[in-house]
């Protein structure tokens, strides 16, 4: 309607138009104004040259108009056709060093598949993170809020969540998919969560729609605490020391967890996650485990990289990626 309108009130500008010479639609600005004279061009009648002047100009501003608003209406459709709601993928690595990937100049660990995403996307060079230990960076993480106010900051000598305590993050806090569940999302967490093991503070309790992985850190629950040590700074960890739970949603599926088989099964459970939810929005938290202490890479890794067993973990996390 709007369209019609502004056509129909220029059809006399038109026809106009129509009856000036090339020159003239050509030159409009080559006039000279000669107000007192009549001048005609193929019999229509122009008071002045000032007049034919006008009708060009008007003419050009008609037609501008025009394909404005013909463009206008090709990008509404465009537009709304956006996607409004963008799928969110978090990978987290726990503990791994800034300088040990090789966009960030390692010299020794291969991670092609991370350094392709630093180019093709962005690296930061400037970063905060909530804590420099598990449970309250993660809480600062997933709420947006320095760890204290959510009661994850820790004390003396109990810095991070054991699995002899029975608190959590609590269930009052507005995570982030909790707040994205609100807009449709599906909500996935894979792998290390560590903030609160109980049924109450699980993630299947703060706003995600399925959990598969540990509920804390691989070196706890150890069978007894001679081995933790040898275990966490040797190169060759027996992952049958820690008695730590594989889980999905609120339940066990193995204890102890194999740890050599981490990376790849969440990588595995990360991919089935993605396909089966291709066509709704959805949020994706990946925690890796590694390369936290005690390290384990599977065979298809270990011994591989130049950087020995911790090379070989993160490498992993890159192949994973």
């Amino acid at each position: 309607m709007v369209l019609w309108k502004y056509c129909w009130i220029r059809k006399d500008l038109i026809r106009a138009y129509r009856l000036l010479s090339p020159d003239d639609r050509r030159k409009p600005w080559g006039f000279q104004c000669r107000t007192r004279e009549t001048s005609t061009t193929n019999g229509f009648c122009f008071r002045s040259d000032r007049e034919r002047f006008y009708v060009v100009q008007m003419f050009s501003n008609t037609l501008r108009g025009l394909v404005s608003l013909f463009l206008l209406f090709n990008l509404i459709p465009k537009i709304h056709a956006a996607p409004q709601h963008p799928n969110i993928v978090i990978i987290l690595a726990d503990d791994l060093g800034y300088g040990d990937l090789g966009c960030y100049g390692s010299p020794s660990i291969l991670t092609p598949n991370l350094d392709r995403m630093a180019a093709e996307g962005l690296r930061f060079t400037e970063f905060y993170a909530g804590a420099c230990l598990c449970t309250p960076s993660r809480a600062a993480l997933l709420t947006g809020r320095l760890a204290i106010r959510t009661g994850m900051a820790g004390g003396p000598g109990r810095h991070v969540l054991y699995p002899n305590n029975e608190g959590g993050l609590p269930p009052s806090e507005i995570t982030i998919p909790r707040a994205l569940k609100a807009q449709g999302y599906v909500t996935g967490a894979i792998g290390k969560w560590h903030l609160g093991h109980t049924l109450e503070h699980l993630p299947t309790s703060h706003g995600f729609d399925s959990f598969y992985g540990l509920p804390y850190s691989n070196d706890m629950d150890p069978i007894n605490k001679k081995v933790r040590e040898p275990d966490s700074n040797g190169q060759n960890p027996d992952w049958h020391h820690f008695n730590v739970p594989l889980m999905r949603g609120t339940n066990i599926l193995e204890r102890p967890a194999d740890q050599t088989k981490l990376t790849q099964r969440y990588t595995e459970e990360a991919i089935r996650f993605i396909k089966e939810n291709k066509k709704k929005p959805f949020f994706l938290y990946l925690a890796h485990t590694f390369p936290h202490v005690p390290l384990f890479a599977s065979e298809k890794f270990k011994g591989k990289s130049a950087r020995g067993l911790y090379g070989d973990t993160v490498e992993e996390l890159d192949w994973s990626v």
